[in-house]
């Protein structure tokens, strides 16, 4: 039986108007797809620009000529005069190198002791192993201002105030870096350590063959976070050291900041900023691809 060739186009019609429809329906998602991404752009710009700015004008000071760095006008002076009065009013390069000293030596202690407890915690099997765990992780909810004052009368009783190694004693173990290493090595599989055992390696050679090179995400995301903490640690610095030859930069800069000869001059302190601000700012410009990418594969899981 033939269609009745009448209702063809009341079809058309239909179909035409469905099709309208439809895309009009696309095209106003579309347009709320636009403005919900300008929005997020704007949003994000926004708070970019809160951050951005008051480091723009540190920047700005720290070039400036002392007699026009105060002014409310703009000024194209520009000169490298406040960074080398700066560097040589106090001692940064010593400042710089005790930091750099006890960044690398905790990193490198933290990266032990994690990796060993992790591994114990995610594939060795002991009494209590759960509870102790747990309390363990513990130190994740206190804060580390709560225990200053029991680590100070510690590093007392053992002489250690007022040395580097006075310093790092307390950042040895980071139940952070535990907590996080151990969810990757439990996402590990389980064969990999039969494999391994009956081809007869040690626990020791699994662990730094097998488990290492599959958490390498895991532990440079834990090394930003950790040599960012303590490359801006100040507290602990400021009340642990004495001595201009254990300070840290931090510590340096506020003492710099409060002497009474510069106080005033604002293009020393800002020019002193930078020189404190300026290394990782220059790390992650050069590794911000390995820095994104270290965090966006470094997911927990359950």
């Amino acid at each position: 039986m033939e269609d009745n060739p009448l209702k063809l186009p009341l079809v058309l019609r239909q179909n035409t108007r469905k099709a309208l429809e439809e895309e009009r329906r696309l095209n106003s998602e579309r347009t709320k797809r636009r403005i919900q991404q300008i929005l997020w752009h704007a949003v994000g710009f926004s708070f970019a620009a809160v951050w951005i700015i008051p480091f723009l004008w540190v920047v700005r000071t720290a070039f400036l000529p002392k007699d026009v760095a105060i002014d409310s006008g703009w000024s194209w002076g520009f000169t490298f005069e406040n960074l080398i009065h700066v560097w040589n009013g106090a001692p940064f390069g010593r400042f710089f190198m005790n930091t750099l000293l006890v960044c690398g030596v905790v990193l490198a202690v933290q990266l032990v002791t994690m990796t060993m407890a992790a591994y114990a915690f995610a594939r060795v099997r002991f009494a209590l192993k759960d509870l102790l765990f747990m309390l363990f992780l513990v130190q994740i909810m206190v804060p580390p201002d709560v225990l200053i004052f029991s680590n100070y009368q510690v590093l007392n009783e053992m002489g250690l105030l007022d040395t580097k190694l006075g310093i790092m004693l307390p950042y040895f173990a980071s139940s952070f870096g535990v907590f996080l290493l151990r969810q990757s090595f439990k996402q590990l599989p389980y064969e990999l350590d039969e494999a391994a055992r009956v081809e007869g390696a040690s626990r020791l050679h699994i662990l730094s063959k097998i488990y290492v090179p599959l958490s390498r995400p895991i532990y440079v995301s834990f090394a930003i976070v950790s040599v960012s903490f303590h490359w801006n640690d100040f507290l602990w610095p400021l009340i642990v050291t004495n001595s201009e030859e254990n300070r840290l930069l931090t510590v340096g800069l506020a003492m710099f900041a409060k002497a009474t000869e510069s106080g005033a001059q604002w293009s020393d302190v800002c020019a002193a900023t930078l020189i404190v601000s300026a290394p990782l700012m220059i790390g992650f410009l050069l590794f911000q691809r390995q820095v994104i990418g270290s965090f966006m594969s470094s997911g927990i899981k359950g």
